[in-house]
């Protein structure tokens, strides 16, 4: 089906004649009438009735009149919307972040920006790093807030996009105060000590493997929980689980309060940066801009 045949149908609706209706059409009178009768076997039903003159509409072609008229109408508005809808997007800025970032570090940090320069709309994806990285790989968000260390590069720490440093955290050992970390000993051999690590997927978990130097002498870590979500192993954590290396900035307050204790002399803390990264690529203008109060704040 062609939108023209709508048009057709239209102009002879309102003048009931096909010499008239075709001239209005710019054709013969066949082309014409062989444009409307393609559009009647397309829909399965007579739309006129040529027995009568001037020719009448039939029961669906009344039907049809109201539909095609809100049809067109709608497909005239469609490059407003089109142009409304892009312009609302060029003005969203687009984040992905982790989970432990969103729900500590962001909202405070986009507060900041905020109180020297207005942001606009802000989108964000809350996900796993590998899931946030592929985002930002293939062009579906702008920024990507994440943790980071100079020793253990990550997806898109090449060419193509850049970074800079916004923040700084510490991934820190933790365990509940109520119970000694759980261990066993074997044969008289090391001491193993439970951990509660991060699955492969993981930002954390890919720092942490990387940046965790090897149990004291006496003990080895067995790792008998895993999961994607530091906030999972903060909550196995607190009932006392074992040990988890969990952002400072996810646990701070449960350190501060004694729900949660820090592991010294079992591990140690892992110091990281908070990274914002962007693509090399031009940005819209809002995104530029946002991007340049970012990198102008001290």
């Amino acid at each position: 089906m062609n939108l023209t045949w709508l048009e057709d149908f239209l102009a002879l609706a309102a003048s009931g004649n096909f010499s008239r209706a075709a001239q209005l059409r710019h054709m013969t009178q066949p082309a014409f009438s062989r444009r409307i009768r393609a559009l009647e076997e397309w829909l399965g039903v007579a739309l006129f009735d040529r027995a009568s003159q001037p020719a009448t509409l039939t029961e669906a072609g009344r039907w049809l009149r109201d539909v095609a008229q809100e049809t067109l109408a709608r497909v005239a508005r469609l490059p407003e919307a089109a142009q409304a809808v892009a312009s609302g997007a060029s003005a969203t800025l687009r984040f992905a972040a982790t989970h432990a970032l969103s729900l500590t570090f962001l909202p405070a940090w986009l507060r900041g920006l905020e109180a020297s320069a207005p942001l606009g709309p802000v989108q964000l994806v809350s996900d796993m790093q590998q899931q946030c990285e592929t985002l930002m790989l293939q062009g579906r968000t702008q920024f990507l807030l994440c943790h980071a260390h100079a020793q253990v590069p990550g997806r898109l720490d090449g060419a193509g996009f850049r970074a800079v440093v916004v923040g700084t955290d510490a991934i820190v050992p933790v365990r509940a105060p109520a119970a000694a970390v759980p261990s066993r000993r074997e044969g008289g051999g090391a001491q193993r000590v439970a951990v509660l690590d991060y699955s492969a997927e993981s930002g954390l978990g890919r720092l942490t493997r990387a940046l965790r130097p090897a149990p004291p002498a006496g003990l080895e870590f067995e790792t008998v929980f895993t999961a994607h979500l530091a906030t999972v192993l903060r909550t196995m954590a607190l009932q006392g689980r074992g040990i988890a290396w969990l952002p400072h900035s996810l646990v701070e307050d449960d350190l501060r309060a004694g729900r949660l204790l820090e592991a010294e002399g079992l591990a140690q803390r892992l110091e990281v940066e908070v990274r914002l990264y962007r693509r090399d690529a031009t940005e819209p203008e809002a995104a530029e801009r946002f991007w340049r109060a970012v990198t102008r704040r001290p």
